[in-house]
């Protein structure tokens, strides 16, 4: 019997290597925790892997690790085994409900900052070899600005905060953006506003937020979209369900394949730098 890292390798060496594919690499933030951060990156990738586009989801927070979780889907593997030198990428990747693939963080992601130069280039190593095998891989940080979760956004090529229209939601997330800022980073963000009420809401959080930006640190933050307060979003959560796998045509589902839809929009116009320099950079921020 094939067991699934076999499985994995079969199928992503079996694909069209669609003429030199080029890996991205998306970190998906928030200023604070309860904005559904998770829930977006799980629901976003599935938006894109039902484009036709291959996705990986990594858990990349290291308290609250719960993409498996959200899934239903228990890892047996995780990021540890692979830093332990355990396991190779290929089987710590699990596949979830309609073949995504993602990786557990595992309640001891916080190694990685303490990784020997052998370790960080093993991870590396193994890390790279998802070039060109997934179109988008997707780092789900943790919430605010912890050292690690800095790591992830500096060495990515954009970042996408998610945030809601709460007072205390859209100040942290400000904060977030202006320390990295504060700090000479610059990494390419973009917006996104859960639980609105209406678009006039998400329209009018959204038009704030890149005004205060735009006027204080001189940044002009692209707008992908918002997501619609929707009870349907809990229920998925309970049943251990992705919403876009529970409930498709839910407004909150829509709402997350609008914003895929304008994030692809504006990748086409953008020249992806790929796997190689998220590596290069995290090699130099760990070392």
């Amino acid at each position: 019997m094939i067991d699934q890292a076999q499985a994995l390798r079969h199928l992503v060496h079996s694909k069209d290597p669609r003429s030199a594919r080029t890996t991205r690499i998306v970190t998906v933030t928030s200023g604070k925790g309860g904005v559904g951060k998770s829930n977006f990156s799980l629901n976003f990738a599935m938006a894109l892997q039902n484009r036709g586009y291959s996705v990986l989801v990594f858990d990349a927070d290291i308290s609250f690790a719960n993409i498996d979780v959200l899934l239903g889907t228990p890892a047996k593997y995780n990021l540890i085994h692979l830093l332990k030198g355990e396991k190779s990428i290929w089987e710590i990747i699990q596949i979830g409900p309609g073949g995504l693939q993602f990786i557990a963080g595992g309640s001891g992601f916080q190694d990685l900052v303490r990784l020997s130069d052998e370790q960080l280039e093993y991870f590396s190593e193994q890390i790279g070899k998802l070039h060109g095998h997934v179109d988008f891989i997707l780092f789900d940080t943790g919430a605010g600005l912890s050292k690690e979760t800095v790591r992830f956004i500096t060495a990515s090529e954009e970042t996408i905060v998610v945030t809601t229209p709460e007072p205390t939601a859209i100040t942290d997330a400000y904060a977030l953006v202006k320390m990295l800022k504060t700090m000479g980073h610059d990494p390419a963000f973009k917006l996104v506003v859960n639980r609105v009420a209406d678009e006039r809401e998400g329209r009018q959080t959204s038009d704030n937020f890149r005004q205060v930006a735009g006027k204080y640190l001189g940044l002009d933050i692209p707008v992908l979209g918002y997501i619609p307060d929707d009870a349907n979003v809990m229920k998925a959560v309970k049943r251990q369900t992705p919403l876009s796998v529970a409930f498709p045509d839910s407004e909150a589902a829509k709402g997350i394949d609008r914003i895929a839809s304008r994030f692809l929009l504006e990748e086409r116009e953008q020249q992806p730098k790929g796997l190689s320099g998220f590596l290069n950079k995290i090699k130099k921020l760990w070392s």
